[in-house]
Parts: structure tokens; C-alpha cells; sequence
């Protein structure tokens, strides 16, 4: 059994290659263009889980559609962990449905969403389920909400909101997301229709209980609110999100005022140079990362609300979910095919028992009236 992970050397990458060496008896290829740290990331760990022979490196160009090819030729599965996604998601989401290969990503970006969508019908042909955005936000809080939303009779609103600290991660490609994701206008589903909102308006409190505890969210740009209500139905279903410690938050702000994130070119310049100063800025944080869902209706007549949270290192949040898909998928236990997010072809209760032999608990709550 052959898992790819592009971008497998990279800082959430690195978590999914993690999980399925320790979790599965896949061989793993490690993909990505930084060819000799991925070496020295397969020796080590092939080395300490005495599983050298399955673990691989491979050279990967996400922008060269010949070498993601070469790289996925007999692979029963490939995860796309190569960000930003708003410039790679559709490359990898193509190459794997023209390889006729399972795929699943970790994609956190919307620009790309209706462009992964929109292969759905040569998915189907190909015979390839691919699932897009399971990772940390989206993945489990879209399987929140399905769960949530299995509870009640009737869904009127889902609140969907994520805290990420800016010491829990080391990553390029999390910067340049978090600049794309506060600039400019961003979806959310809003009284039954998608409409645009403006990037970090609406700040309001929500609560992650553990290490996290209370921090003020504000609507950014994710997936959830273009594919959940595609799915259940709700009247709305919004997403916000904030970095940890609180003062960063005003710093991206101030940097998109200044246009500073207004276009991709000037969003990688600003992002090369905070990821050289990112262990200053996490300074006064803590380093883990969250996320919440509120499922807002009725049952039994009587209006009823479902909570999930969960906290724990961003890495393994995002890692081990998009692990435990590609695995499902490269033994065939999803048998839809064509394209899903993962409230559409996956059920919540057994995939977070997934999750609970990993140490990822998820906590649900309800509250009546």
C-alpha cells in the first residue's frame, strides 16, 4: 500500500507522514522540491519506527504537472499538503484525478474551493473520491457541524471558530494563509445565500476551554462556509478565527490596511520576512491551537444548541486527520467518488474514535433553551 504526501517535509506535512509511519504499514513518500530535508526526515524517522524500507523521499514540482505525475504513479492514495493552497490546491487535486489516484488535502484557503469542485464530474469518471480540507479548520470542525447537526431536528445557525497560536507553528505557507485569509472581502453564508464580509469585522469572544481559553474571533477567509451549507441545511454558517497571543492579531491587521497582503506577490514578500522574526511574535502566547463549533436549532421542539471544542499542537490537528483519510481512502472505505468535503462523505462519531487513539479528544457539549 503506497500513501504520497506532497509536501510531506513541510511543517504540517511532516505531521501526516508522522502519523501514518507510526499508525499504518503504508509505504509513505515523502514528496517535496526540498529533496535533502525530506531525506534526512525519511532516515530519521524510518529509523525510529524501525520502518527505514517504507519510508521514502521524492523530488516533487507542484508547479510541473510531468513531475506530480511521475511522483503519484502507483500510489493508492496522495494527500496534498503543499501550501499556499490558494495556488497549489487545484494543481494537486488535478494531477491526483488525472493519475486516477484517491486524494484527500489539507486545504485551508477558499479561493481554490470552486475550482477542486468543479472536478467533480472527471473525478467521478476517473473513478477517485477526493476530499478536500481535512486537516484541523477545515476537517473536524466540518465534522462538528455534521455531527451537531445529526443531534437536532432542525439547524438555524452554525458558528464555526478557530484560534491558531503563533508559537505553534514554523511554517511558511501557515503565514502567507493567514494574510490571505484577513485581507480584503471573504465568504460566509448569511439569512440562506453566500454573501461577502469584510476581513476581521464582527469580533466577538468564543471559548476553547483547555490551554486557550477565551479569545476574541473575527470573520477571516476558510472553506466551511462555502461547502457546510452544501450539505445542511442552516440558515447561516459563519467563520471566524484569531492568532494567539491576541497583539498579532492587530499587527495583520495594520498590515492589510496598509496593503501590505493585497496582492499574492505582496503577500509571499511580507510572509518570508515574518516567518524569519515568527519566534518573536509568538512571544507571550501559548502554543497550542483550537477550534469550536456552536450547532444552533431545535429537538424535540425546544431550541437546543450542540458545542465541540478541541486543543491540541496545530501540527497533529491538521496532520492526523488528513493521515486517517488518506488511509480510509487507500484501503477503499469511502466509497463515494467524485469530489466531497468531509461532512459529505464522512461519518463524524467513528472517524473522531480515530482521532481519541491519537490523544485528540473532542469535547461536545449541549445546552437546552
Amino acid at each position: 500500500m503506497k500513501i504520497v504526501v506532497l509536501g510531506g517535509y513541510g511543517d504540517m506535512g511532516q505531521g501526516v507522514v508522522q502519523d501514518l509511519v507510526t499508525h499504518t504499514p503504508a509505504e509513505v513518500v515523502i514528496a517535496d522540491y526540498r529533496v535533502e530535508g525530506a531525506r534526512a526526515f525519511a532516515a530519521r524517522l524510518g529509523s525510529e519506527a524501525g520502518a527505514t524500507h517504507r519510508v521514502i523521499p521524492a523530488f516533487v514540482d507542484a508547479n510541473d504537472p510531468a513531475s506530480l505525475a511521475a511522483v503519484l504513479e502507483g500510489a493508492q492514495a496522495v494527500v496534498g499538503a503543499i501550501g499556499p493552497f490558494y495556488r497549489y490546491a487545484t494543481k494537486m487535486a488535478t494531477a491526483a484525478v488525472k493519475a486516477g489516484v484517491n486524494y484527500v488535502d489539507i486545504c485551508d484557503d477558499y479561493g481554490p474551493i470552486q475550482e477542486v469542485f468543479a472536478l467533480d464530474e472527471a473525478a467521478k469518471a476517473a473513478g477517485v473520491t477526493l476530499i478536500t480540507g481535512l486537516g484541523w479548520t477545515p476537517g473536524i470542525t466540518n465534522l462538528m457541524c455534521r455531527l451537531g447537526a445529526s443531534r437536532l431536528d432542525s439547524v438555524d445557525e452554525i458558528k464555526i471558530a478557530w484560534a491558531g497560536g503563533a508559537e505553534d507553528s514554523q511554517g511558511l505557507a501557515v503565514v502567507m494563509h493567514v494574510f490571505y485569509a484577513v485581507t480584503g472581502k471573504v465568504p460566509t453564508y448569511r439569512d440562506g445565500q453566500w454573501v461577502e464580509v469584510e476581513a476581521g469585522s464582527e469580533k466577538e469572544p468564543a471559548d476553547f476551554g483547555g490551554a486557550l481559553g477565551v479569545v476574541n474571533v473575527f470573520h477571516c477567509g476558510h472553506p466551511e462556509p462555502m461547502t457546510v451549507p452544501r450539505y445542511i441545511k442552516a440558515r447561516t454558517v459563519s467563520l471566524k478565527g484569531a492568532l494567539t497571543p491576541e497583539w498579532n492579531n492587530a499587527l495583520v491587521d495594520l498590515f492589510a490596511k496598509l496593503g501590505f497582503t493585497a496582492t499574492p506577490k505582496r503577500i509571499e514578500t511580507l510572509s518570508k520576512i515574518i516567518h524569519k522574526v515568527e519566534h518573536i511574535l509568538g512571544k507571550g502566547g501559548v502554543p497550542f491551537s483550537g477550534a469550536r463549533v456552536d450547532v444552533i436549532g431545535t429537538k424535540d421542539g425546544k431550541p437546543c444548541t450542540y458545542t465541540y471544542r478541541v486543543v491540541d499542537k496545530m501540527k497533529r490537528l491538521t496532520g492526523i486527520p488528513a493521515a486517517v483519510g488518506a488511509w480510509m481512502l487507500a484501503q477503499g472505505q469511502v466509497p463515494h467518488k467524485g469530489v466531497y468535503a468531509p461532512e459529505g462523505c464522512l461519518e463524524p462519531e467513528p472517524f473522531f474514535a480515530e482521532l481519541a487513539k491519537r490523544g485528540i479528544h473532542i469535547e461536545e457539549m449541549m445546552s437546552a433553551g
